[in-house]
């Protein structure tokens, strides 16, 4: 992964150019004591700029350099851990998916600052869990929340929590700490909030599983083109919007969804709580407007604490999530350009890797539901 972050000449343009280009300059701009304003890429929650100036803790390095040298050590953080919960009850397998998957993602994940969010994730899962100590769902509840601030779906991690006294600890801290930490952020910066602007302008981008559909259209001669915008590449063309519409409206069908499941759900289990997290990030996942191949490294990190625990019945769903890593890598960096032109090869990539989601999803809301709804009645 280091080696490809040197050369850095696979399929189109450059992974790493996010970090010193992007990032560099979001990092300039922070250190000025302000967001980025009126920018169309600046689509992230404000404890991002917490992420985005941590490099300057390393002063000695080039920007870059420290941008990477913290994203190995967060990822050792997140290996140390997953080896260490796993213990003698299941063996290493969590550490060992965390460890292979990566590297099916090439470069990616150390030139983007997923590793990070899923490392607040991935601790606030394990201190849920409590898989060699007693559970702590206050310190869980609080690396949720600030891991909610950087990226907002670390927050699910507390979906899965048993009812009570422990989702009322966990709420509660989750809850605080976001609080302080936008409160902070918002009496030392201005246009804390402008993310959202972007977010509620974005497209169909062309990775989503709506965007596989219109690739399909496309390759069948409708009309549809494709434009770099909101930082993506996004379809543009009729119907286009209702596309967009259909994925917003999927989304909360998948929140609906989740509820029920919150509100019918009678037994829990020790797996419980990282298979709801795991079954609900994927859910968000195939039915968002964006699928980039970074968003695997969020299901590969919570599937890998669903391996700490042998009651998991995330297992399939695990072993799926690693072809598709492995074809999202395909698709971007090496195949993008046939991506970008709707190709054969491009669409059959797609069609592939969003199949295995969609085939992940279905496996895993059907393992939640079984485990903690039909097993209770049974």
């Amino acid at each position: 992964m280091l080696v490809l972050l040197v050369r850095d000449d696979l399929g189109v343009g450059g992974v790493s150019r996010e970090v010193y280009v992007l990032y560099a300059g979001w990092y300039e701009q922070l250190a000025r004591g302000a967001f980025p304003y009126g920018d169309t890429t600046w689509q992230y929650p404000p404890g991002a700029a917490a992420v985005f100036l941590s490099p300057g803790l390393l002063p000695w390095l080039s920007y870059f350099q420290a941008f990477v040298t913290l994203a190995l050590l967060a990822d050792a953080a997140v290996t140390r851990a997953l080896a260490r919960a796993g213990g003698r009850e299941a063996g290493s397998a969590g550490a060992w998916l965390w460890t292979c998957g990566l590297p099916l993602l090439l470069h990616i994940p150390l030139a983007r600052y997923d590793v990070q969010t899923t490392a607040l994730a991935v601790f606030a899962l394990l201190a849920l869990l409590g898989p060699r100590t007693r559970p702590r769902p206050r310190l869980g509840g609080a690396l949720a929340g600030l891991g909610a601030t950087v990226k907002v779906w670390p927050l699910l991690t507390l979906l899965g929590t048993a009812r009570g006294r422990t989702t009322r600890a966990a709420w509660t801290s989750a809850a605080a700490a976001a609080a302080a930490l936008l409160a902070g952020l918002a009496l030392g910066f201005p246009h804390t909030l402008d993310f959202l602007r972007q977010q509620g302008d974005r497209g169909v981008q062309i990775e989503s599983l709506g965007g596989t559909a219109l690739h399909l259209a496309r390759l069948a001669g409708l009309p549809y083109h494709v434009e770099y915008r909101y930082g993506a590449f996004e379809f543009l063309g009729p119907q286009v919007p209702a596309v967009a519409r259909l994925s917003l409206l999927l989304t909360a069908a998948a929140f609906g969804w989740l509820l029920l499941w919150r509100v019918r759900a009678r037994h829990w289990t020790p797996a419980t709580p990282c298979d709801a997290a795991l079954c609900a990030v994927l859910l968000f996942t195939v039915t968002s407007r964006v699928i980039s191949p970074q968003y695997l490294i969020w299901l590969l990190g919570l599937a890998a604490v669903c391996l700490t625990t042998r009651r998991t019945t995330q297992r399939p769903v695990a072993l799926l999530l690693l072809p598709a890593a492995a074809l999202s890598s395909l698709g971007y960096p090496l195949l993008y350009e046939d991506v970008i032109a709707s190709t054969p090869a491009g669409c059959t990539v797609l069609v592939l890797r969003n199949g295995l989601l969609l085939t992940a999803a279905w496996l895993s809301c059907r393992g939640l539901w079984r485990a903690t709804i039909t097993a209770s009645h049974g």
